[in-house]
């Protein structure tokens, strides 16, 4: 197993518009994803975020720099299919994902494509659509399920094929919040079986989920670091057009209200023990 399984040197990349004019999007990246990492990946609207999650798989590839998939370098075109068993994504879209007319046929496109044995094909199937909470879905029509359905169906199809990391890209920003939710529950569930996860989002409360929070702004890395150190830069985080999440706002408001009662918080889990904890031990004070 390599060090890392996704590294980015000094990745640049532009988008051309036509023979004169060029938008030039990702400015000098360098960063590396280890295995078994949550990584979120975050930015406003137009800050490269998502042209960034593209190339973590070689759906494009650097117009200047490398990165490098389990030490294989995206630019190596008759290494693609390599890269992309790796690499799996999951889009913001998950109709275009879907392609057949039952369930566990389309879990099972992508087997078929790599030609996977059929008894080996059966199993895999049954083991992601258990993961994603699909199994008594098996044999519905797509089309008839919910978006966060939908959106598990087409990660059961990723995960069938056993990559050891998916990027969800913009996955859960069509879905309502009961939709997030499952995605998010599956998401967790995938990394505490030691599943890399990279997740570009521009929800706050979906990046606190992850252990590690990389901010990008005008095509550059601008900060880097647990969901803790970046959400204590709150002003820095609203110049960049971004927000912290809800908890910690809330954590902050009672911390201003009650000292003792700690701001460094960012989940809603943390919120609820300490909460819990002050309550307790302050019971008078609160009164």
């Amino acid at each position: 197993m390599t060090e890392s399984i996704v590294r980015l040197e000094n990745v640049s990349f532009s988008y051309k518009i036509n023979e004169n004019t060029s938008v030039s999007v990702l400015k000098d990246i360098s960063f590396s994803i280890k295995p078994g990492e949550y990584v979120a990946i975050i930015g406003h609207n137009g800050s490269g975020k998502s042209t960034l999650s593209k190339h973590l798989n070689g759906l494009l590839t650097p117009e200047s720099g490398d990165v490098w998939v389990n030490g294989i370098n995206t630019k190596e075109n008759n290494r693609k299919v390599e890269i992309r068993k790796a690499v799996g994504m999951v889009f913001q879209h998950p109709d275009n994902q879907i392609v057949a007319t039952i369930v566990e046929e389309d879990v099972a496109f992508g087997l078929e494509n790599i030609g996977v044995p059929r008894d080996e094909m059966k199993k895999r199937i049954d083991e992601a659509l258990e993961v994603v909470k699909m199994s008594e879905f098996r044999s519905r029509p797509p089309h008839h399920l919910s978006g966060g359905q939908k959106q598990r169906v087409a990660i059961a199809g990723v995960l069938a094929m056993q990559p050891e990391c998916i990027v969800f890209d913009e996955a859960t920003s069509m879905l309502d919040s009961f939709g997030r939710n499952e995605v998010l529950q599956v998401m967790r569930k995938m990394n505490s079986m030691g599943m890399t996860i990279i997740t570009v989002t521009h929800r706050m409360s979906e990046a606190a989920e992850a252990d590690r929070i990389i901010v990008i702004e005008d095509g550059k890395i601008v900060m880097d670091g647990t969901p803790l150190d970046i959400f204590k830069h709150k002003e820095e985080l609203v110049a960049l057009q971004l927000d912290v999440p809800v908890i910690s706002q809330m954590a902050e408001s009672i911390h201003n209200v009650y000292t003792s009662f700690s701001k460094d918080l960012v989940q809603e889990e943390e919120l609820i023990k300490e909460v819990t904890n002050f309550t307790s031990l302050n019971a008078e004070e609160v009164k």
